[in-house]
């Protein structure tokens, strides 16, 4: 099948600026920025939380926690890679949008429970909450991809699908430094889970009023505008048209994404987790401080998410590239670049320390041209499945989230470094940038940014096989 054509003079763009589309794009935006925000806080109020002689001493802190920080940051991912298939299933067979607004409000209700059940169960407590935090979450993905899927035009995929995923790395950039200042102040750490709690709450309630499965169950989009989103989309009803399984797992393009998103994924929660550990053991930032320059890495990266992204549609709009190309460039640009990053941050000597904040952050920005990568073509590959493709995706990659602070401990054991030691942080980042480099270059080999043949209702029903039930092997 030949790519699909992405010329702008193929429909006009309606006359009416503020579409329908725009708040559908807005609110997704909104719930990624709250999501990344509720995973994202435990990583500076656990520093609070294990105080040993907190500021203020009305706020209860467990210094006895202290060696369970890692495994209270992973345990989120325990829960996040669940549900990721079923839930991209869930989505495609009968919409998105109260999966959405459903998973949102427990989610937020869970995190708004971590300081109760953390008083009462102790540290198993809040792993509890991140559990469950995670398992709803699992959803948030592959809704979003099928939402993306309907309501994006083809020529704007990567402009509004960057600016979309683009929301949760802000998320981090507001939710980093918030975290600080209110764990450093009088009202103390809970008060941070509670604040993100009631925001994820509030959203999914505007959602369910706001939110849409598609333009076409849209009440009030106008024809023109709803003309203009599905131009060259593939119009089958998609809870008709079974799963694929076996030409998916089968698909060389399908594993080029797959081994990118494992890669991007271990190397960016390495990156979140562990940079204010980074920053306060290696360069001697204190909490509020640390929190702010830890969140700069994820401002540049939702900044140079702005940029890259419309240049990337540009050049296929302009068809200085095709799909594919363009993909594999920005896709290259994302994980190349951080890991060279990485490799000139070992070189960095402990007293040059803004130095080594410019690497960080030149690193995580360059890592969002990723969304105009192997991000976007989960759609580009297949229309139909793409919340599918995500939460496959999604799922195997999250693994790697979850090994990810682990994995500090792992060579913590075995070399018998400390986080204060800066050989430590060396390995750390060594194995995050090979992982960058092997990612990349597998992606390089085998994506594709064609539409696969097995995206078609027909192809569909010959390859369609039972996804085995739960004790099945």
């Amino acid at each position: 099948m030949s790519e699909i054509d992405t010329k702008q003079d193929a429909i006009k763009k309606p006359a009416n600026i503020l579409g329908f589309r725009y708040i559908q794009y807005i609110m997704l935006f909104t719930i990624l920025n709250i999501a990344y925000g509720i995973r994202s806080i435990l990583s500076v109020a656990v520093f609070a939380m294990t105080e040993s002689d907190p500021p203020n001493k009305n706020i209860p802190t467990y210094p006895e926690w202290s060696k369970k920080k890692n495994l209270m940051l992973s345990s989120f991912f325990w829960g996040y890679i669940c549900l990721q298939v079923i839930a991209g299933q869930l989505a495609k067979n009968y919409g998105p949008k109260r999966f959405m607004s459903a998973s949102a409000f427990i989610g937020s209700v869970f995190c708004m429970l971590i300081p109760i059940f953390g008083a009462y169960l102790g540290y198993s407590g809040v792993i509890v909450c991140r559990i469950i935090t995670g398992l709803s979450q699992g959803f948030i993905f592959p809704c979003v991809h099928n939402l993306l899927s309907a309501w994006t035009p083809i020529q704007d995929r990567a402009k509004i699908g960057s600016f979309t995923y683009a929301g949760g790395p802000l998320g981090t950039v507001i939710s980093l430094p918030i975290a600080g200042l209110i764990s450093d102040s009088s009202f103390g750490w809970p008060v941070v889970f509670y604040v993100y709690g009631a925001l994820g709450m509030l959203w999914s309630v505007v959602y369910f009023f706001l939110g849409s499965n598609s333009p076409s169950q849209h009440k009030s989009i106008s024809a023109e505008e709803r003309k203009y989103i599905e131009h060259g989309v593939p119009n089958e009803n998609m809870e008709k048209v079974p799963t694929p399984w076996k030409s998916i797992l089968t698909s060389l393009p399908f594993w080029a994404i797959l081994v990118a998103h494992c890669g991007q994924n271990l190397g960016f929660w390495t990156l979140l987790t562990e940079i204010p550990s980074y920053m306060k053991n290696i360069l001697h930032f204190e909490i509020s401080s640390n929190s702010t320059l830890s969140s700069l890495p994820y401002l540049a990266m939702w900044i140079f998410s702005l940029f890259m992204s419309p240049v990337a549609d540009y050049l296929i709009v302009k068809s200085l590239t095709d799909v594919r190309a363009s993909r594999k460039i920005f896709n290259s640009i994302g994980l190349f670049v951080p890991a060279l990053t990485l490799i000139s941050l070992t070189f960095v000597e402990q007293s040059h320390y803004i130095l080594a904040v410019v690497l960080l952050t030149c690193g995580v920005g360059f890592n969002s041209a990723v969304y105009s990568g192997y991000n976007v073509n989960h759609i580009d590959l297949s229309p139909i499945h793409a919340g599918t493709l995500m939460g496959i995706t999604n799922t195997v990659s999250n693994v790697f989230s979850l090994i990810s602070p682990l994995v500090v401990d792992v060579v913590i054991f075995f070399s018998g470094f400390e986080e204060t030691d800066k050989s430590l942080w060396t390995i750390i980042f060594g194995i995050t940038s090979t992982v960058y480099f092997v990612c990349g270059i597998f992606y390089i080999v085998f994506a594709s940014g064609e539409v696969q043949p097995w995206n078609n209702k027909e192809e569909s029903k010959q390859q369609d096989v039972e996804l085995p039930k739960c004790g099945d092997e």
